[in-house]
């Protein structure tokens, strides 16, 4: 598997296949797309995972973090999150941040990442907001 760097509009489809499937594509592009880093987890030339990295000001923040179905539970995202959290150090980031639905959280704890504030709904589905510093 490698990790690259990608287009925004490349991560679209996977974005909308694995998070917002019953939403119109639209829903998965973000105004700031043009502003963020975009990574994508390939074996050969499949696109495995995706995730868009957003840093200002010290603070970073991942959204869209999306894994192939068929692929989940076998290290890809872990190993793309991994990236990601170097490249934010990287780029100078103390913190880094996301929106997680709750039924991702065990996976965010796993990196040290800390839930912050109320849980909230996007569609009726619970989110919460999880922190980690850069140390």
């Amino acid at each position: 598997m490698i990790i690259r760097q990608i287009k925004p509009e490349e991560t679209y489809q996977l974005r909308h296949e694995v998070l917002w499937p019953d939403q119109p594509i639209t829903y998965v592009i973000l105004a700031e797309d043009v502003t963020g880093l975009h990574f994508g987890a390939f074996r050969d030339t499949d696109l495995l995972a995706v995730i868009s990295l957003f840093v200002q000001e010290g603070s970073a923040r991942f959204r869209k973090f999306a894994t192939r179905p068929d692929c989940q539970r076998q290290g890809i995202g872990s190993r793309l999150l991994r990236y990601v959290i170097e490249e934010a150090r990287r780029l100078g980031a103390q913190t880094l941040w996301c929106d997680a639905r709750l039924s991702a959280a065990a996976f965010y704890q796993r990196f040290g990442m800390k839930p912050e504030g109320a849980v909230f709904y996007k569609c009726a589905i619970p989110y919460s907001k999880y922190v980690m510093e850069l140390k």
